[in-house]
């Protein structure tokens, strides 16, 4: 459809949007006439935000990996997603500490949201583990000297933390 179309032809429109460098009530204004005005900016703003999907069992091993480490969460998103996406799930609060594009002013892969999270845990590169489901952003933080895996399903995270002996 239309809207597809030039969504995906100005993809860096959103990625400027993820990295706070355009405004939400551009971003919504651009939006919205892109759409041709058939819906509102709060129903654009719900559709929008309702990508998210959650492993109950990713979720059930947070608590446990907690235990013994510090567990950031890299977002590339912006304040529409925080504000109607995931700002009130739970198991956000097993996160140390959040980084989010649009409050970082980069998105994965680009090296200053890797860097973002060195700065607080104060911790040197190879000391981190992350883990995404996209392979750019894990070859993202390879290229920063992290250690890192793609989440394929939660029977291969398993094996791949046990392989590194993060969990038994």
């Amino acid at each position: 459809n239309k809207f597809s179309k030039l969504y995906t032809e100005n993809y860096d429109f959103h990625r400027s949007f993820e990295k706070g460098k355009v405004t939400r009530e551009k971003f919504l204004s651009v939006m919205i006439e892109w759409l041709e005005h058939s819906v509102t900016a709060d129903e654009f703003c719900r559709i929008f935000s309702s990508i998210f999907t959650l492993s109950d069992h990713v979720q059930q091993l947070l608590p446990l990996l907690k235990e013994r480490y510090t567990l950031c969460l890299l977002s590339n998103t912006n304040e529409i997603h925080e504000e109607f996406g995931y700002r009130h799930y739970d198991f956000l609060n097993h996160f140390d500490k959040i980084f989010l594009s649009h409050k970082v002013s980069a998105v994965k892969p680009e090296k200053e949201i890797y860097k973002a999270v060195e700065r607080f845990t104060k911790k040197p590169p190879h000391e981190h583990l992350f883990i995404d489901d996209i392979s750019e952003y894990v070859e993202g933080a390879k290229l920063c000297g992290w250690d890192a895996v793609q989440f394929k399903n939660y029977e291969t995270l398993i094996a791949d933390l046990r392989s590194k002996n993060i969990i038994w």
